[in-house]
């Protein structure tokens, strides 16, 4: 179950970063805010039950990396950001440190 906690941390750790984006955008201010907050909270929560059972290095590891890549692809798909061999090589190289992160421990 910890592991369920975690990876559903990490893909809740892709709303905050997009609610903030949100806030941004003229009219969205309020809701942006609110988003933000609120996958703030549920993710961190999350994250808190599956440190009970996963070291704390590799829930954070795996849970920021899920963040980071999912804010990245959501960020080129729906929003468009840059996308770069150099961006593209710097994420597979996130999720090959969480890969060898888990593997390691």
């Amino acid at each position: 179950m910890a592991w369920i906690y975690l990876i559903t941390a990490g893909l809740m750790e892709i709303g905050w970063p997009l609610g903030v984006k949100l806030a941004q955008q003229e009219g969205w201010r309020w809701q942006g805010v609110l988003i933000a907050i609120l996958f703030m909270a549920g993710s961190g929560t999350l994250l808190f039950l599956a440190q009970r059972h996963i070291p704390m290095g590799t829930a954070y590891a795996v849970w920021t990396g899920i963040g980071a890549l999912g804010a990245f692809i959501i960020g080129v798909i729906f929003l468009g950001d840059a996308s770069t061999m150099g961006r593209w090589l710097g994420a597979l190289l996130i999720v090959s440190g969480v890969i060898v992160m888990k593997l390691a421990g």
